[in-house]
């Protein structure tokens, strides 16, 4: 077995972990053992711990006297004072002051209108009056809100309580007045909540004094009627009158070991009952519990301190006033942002990869082939809107002429008009990635957060500069445009000629995919409209060149239906003012069931990035959105829409478009190609280079080095919070560690044969030995006139005295013989019933290397 000596210090020890920690400020998530009070309001909680101390010292009145926690820690000792943590130094040795000071401390912090707060107070008394113990003192649970106190007043100190006694740490002493059913205690009923079984909670019941005549508590201190594990206890506090009366504490003690003694319920118990006996347990029940719970906390200490150590590994010989400091930690912040802006936009492998989100250069890179690509889409004239204007600029050219031949001044004109439509989407194209080049310098500033003034300028100075890259680039983008309108190169080779576009019949409106295959996979939301309410499910859809799929799962097994995309195009959709998904549609231009009986085919996704990668897989599939129509003139379009344009004249239509369409697939194809390497020349690589070689002379030369790396104070406060977390975790592990010094590992005894302790009860009766009874042969001795003795007992070892029958009589002398010693039976074993033989001798401590003897059983 283990002996603790210094397990009187392990009450102490907690008190030096919570002083630590309550000192310093800090809020360790540490399960530290404690004893909480719990119970409804004028259950006798603080006359209980005035008789523990005794001495009148916790505030009274009427309504909640406790307001806040008080943590009450006992100390025994030579000399009798108080002392409270948030006072240190100072002794009170009048105990009405301690009073006065506890009302104070708590109206500071709740004010005077009976609110209540977490906030605790810490107040440790010195006596020799007491025995070391720990207890926290919560606010009695009440219905009603009084006075000021706020209506919700029941939850809040519910919810206190709940903070202390949820610790698996925590024992609970439950307090509950005997003048009322127990069944409906509020200490119990809370307590029941967090220790379903039990364990951790400890009964006291007061007022045993006030119960009516006739009746008694025996049943619940006996643990029967609501058994705990730990059992109740009982006590009797000072009446009201008593109290105002200033009865002495101790005058009351007596009074109460006199009620229990005389009390003809309670007479057989008056040891297990009282003011004392509830210290002495309780001492017992936390140092036990203590030594119990001190492996588990010491873990956790190592743990947080490891957590620690890290962050506090640059506070350790931190100097603020330090220049040389201040010059190192500057230039490696400009280091460490120039490099995480390289690889935000360039990627990389290591441990800070984004896996919730797409971040820097992952978004640029989707704005460069899906964003921009479907802005120009959309710039585009739809085919009836774009063979109208072809119509009028034909006859605009020929005017009053009939014309003859086909005027290539119109091909030049509507191609112009085309390519001055490309600029939007361009520059818009710059405007997406300015936005997402500032939230990247945005997020990397996060990490400056501890120099707030470092981190303003280091934004000013790339913002700036970030626009100066942007003028550049819209202005590069507006001369690729001159560029394009200055000169139709018709000789290109990618162009179908005139030739080739007057041979070519009506080739319709369906644009070919742009690549063969599959092109997306991934989950959707399908949308079927009904009477009262639609049905919406998930599905995996798969997008090919062809065709639009949809299984139940991304196994692709079950397949549930399979669209072509003939004819097919998607217009965006009011997803409705509670939705949070972001919806589309897919609809046949001849007006056919794309769905079953469904002229269209609603579909959601989650987020608007996923709806956008959709909408330009859709177009790289040749499913082009639906452009806005333009209302024509109804005196304008009668010619065109009533269906009298001459022949002629359509050939010559149908010339130009061809013409048209392979003139704009070839300027597009270079506006998708030149665009996103114009922005990454002129925009990503100059502020990449502008980060990595000229940031630190800008900053130099903008503001004093000393101004820049000034500390917030909320960093500053977090740099000492740390700190205090640290060295807090270092005195709790070294105080734990100077108790487990005063462990001693006593040896262990030699074993004991105890076998034939294992009797069956009936043996009493003259009976045989059981089977599992076995009695070992006795040496030989003189028997001639005088009995065998008994073996002696070790030296310095008293002989143990001989116990009564179980009848009462004294076990008779044998003529001529000693009367043997026999002890006890030991606690927790079988009594003997019968009186037909006396108890057997019990063995004395064998020598080591012997075998223990066992005499024979007298006859």
């Amino acid at each position: 077995m283990t002996t603790n000596v210094g397990m009187e210090q392990l009450i102490p020890l907690v008190n030096k972990l919570q002083d630590a920690f309550t000192h310093l400020g800090v809020s360790l998530s540490l399960d530290l053992p404690q004893i909480a009070v719990v119970g409804s309001q004028s259950a006798g909680k603080s006359s209980v711990l005035e008789n523990f101390v005794g001495k009148d010292f916790l505030p009274r009145g009427s309504g909640i006297c406790t307001r806040r926690p008080l943590v009450l820690q006992l100390m025994n000792g030579n000399v009798e004072y108080a002392e409270f943590l948030h006072q240190k130094g100072r002794k009170y040795t009048d105990f009405d002051a301690v009073r006065k000071e506890i009302e104070d401390e708590t109206d500071r912090v709740t004010g005077a209108n009976k609110g209540i707060s977490s906030v605790p107070i810490n107040l440790r008394v010195h006596s020799p009056h007491v025995l070391n113990l720990t207890l926290v003192d919560l606010p009695g649970m009440t219905k009603v809100a009084v006075g000021d106190q706020p209506p919700d007043i029941e939850i809040q100190i519910r919810d206190m309580l709940m903070q202390f006694i949820t610790k698996e740490n925590c024992l609970i002493l439950a307090v509950s007045p005997a003048n009322t059913d127990l069944a409906n205690s509020d200490a119990l009923k809370i307590a029941k909540e967090v220790d379903p079984q039990g364990l951790r909670t400890i009964g006291v019941i007061t007022k045993l004094d006030l119960m009516d005549d006739g009746t008694d508590a025996k049943d619940i201190l006996e643990n029967r009627l609501l058994p705990l594990r730990r059992g109740y206890i009982g006590v009797v506090n000072r009446s009201q009158r008593d109290i105002e009366g200033k009865k002495d504490i101790h005058a009351a003690l007596q009074s109460e070991r006199k009620f229990f003694l005389g009390h003809p319920s309670y007479r057989q118990m008056a040891e297990r009952m009282g003011t004392p006996y509830l210290q002495k347990s309780l001492n017992q029940q936390l140092t036990n519990h203590i030594r119990d719970s001190l492996p588990g906390l010491r873990d956790k200490l190592q743990k947080q301190l490891n957590s620690f150590e890290k962050d506090v590994a640059e506070y350790k010989n931190f100097r603020p006033d330090d220049p040389a400091r201040k010059t190192k930690a500057m230039l490696q912040m400009i280091q460490a942002f120039s490099n995480d802006f390289t690889n935000a936009i360039e990627g990389s492998g290591g441990d800070v990869v984004n896996t919730a989100e797409l971040s820097g250069g992952a978004r640029i890179n989707r704005i460069f082939h899906e964003r921009f690509p479907l802005e120009l889409v959309k710039m585009e004239l739809d085919e009836k809107e774009l063979r109208r204007e072809i119509s009028y600029a034909i006859r605009n050219i020929h005017a009053i002429r009939v014309g003859l031949f086909t005027p290539d001044l119109a091909f030049e004109a509507i191609c112009k008009k085309q390519i001055g439509r490309l600029k939007e989407p361009s520059l818009k194209c710059i405007d997406m990635v300015i936005g997402e080049l500032g939230k990247v310098i945005q997020m990397l500033g996060e990490k400056m957060a501890r120099y707030p003034r470092l981190r303003e300028e280091i934004e000013r100075i790339i913002g700036t500069h970030i626009h100066e890259c942007e003028q550049q680039c819209k202005e590069q983008i507006l001369i690729l445009n001159a560029v394009q309108l200055a000169y139709m190169n018709t000789n290109h080779e990618d162009f179908i000629g005139f030739a080739n576009a007057s041979e070519k019949g009506l080739t319709g409106s369906k644009p070919k995919a742009l690549i063969k295959g599959t092109i997306r996979k991934g989950y959707m939301c399908i949308h079927i409209p009904g009477f009262m309410k639609g049905v919406s499910r998930d599905y995996w859809f798969v997008l090919t060149s062809e065709s639009l799929s949809w299984f139940k799962d991304e196994e692709e097994k079950e397949k549930k239906f399979m669209l072509p995309l003939d004819n097919l195009k998607i217009r965006d959709k009011n997803a409705g003012f509670m939705s949070k998904r972001h919806m589309f549609e897919v609809f046949n231009v001849e007006g056919r069931n794309v769905y079953k009986d469904y002229k269209t085919l609603e579909l959601s996704t989650e987020d608007q990035d996923t709806l956008d990668s959709w909408k330009a897989s859709f177009l790289r599939a040749g499913v082009y959105p639906e452009r806005e129509r333009v209302e024509e003139d109804a005196e304008n379009g009668a010619e065109t829409d009533g269906g009298t344009i001459d022949p002629q004249l359509e050939r010559q239509v149908e010339t130009i478009r061809n013409l048209v369409d392979s003139y704009m697939k070839i300027v597009s194809k270079t506006v998708r190609d030149l665009t996103p390497k114009c922005l990454m020349h002129m925009i990503i690589n100059n502020v990449k280079d502008f980060i990595h070689n000229d940031l630190i002379a800008n900053l130099y030369s903008s503001a004093d080095q000393g101004s820049l790396m000034e500390e917030s104070p909320e960093e500053a406060q977090r740099r000492d919070e740390m700190l205090r977390m640290y060295h807090a975790c270092k005195e709790a592990l070294q105080i734990i560690g100077d108790v487990n010094l005063k462990t001693v590992q006593a040896p262990l005894p030699p074993p004991v044969d105890t076998e034939w302790l294992h009797i069956d009860n009936n043996i009493g009766s003259n009976g045989p030995p059981s089977p599992g009874f076995s009695r070992r042969p006795v040496s030989p001795g003189p028997r001639s006139g005088k009995a065998a003795r008994a073996p002696p007992a070790p030296p310095g070892r008293p002989a143990p005295s001989l116990p009564q029958r179980p009848d009462g009589r004294n076990t008779p002398e044998m003529s001529g013989r000693p009367v043997p010693g026999v002890p006890a039976f030991p606690p927790g074993l079988p009594q003997r019933s019968g009186s037909g033989l006396p108890p057997p001798l019990i063995p004395s401590r064998p020598v080591p290397n012997a075998p223990p003897r066992v005499p024979e059983r007298p006859r």
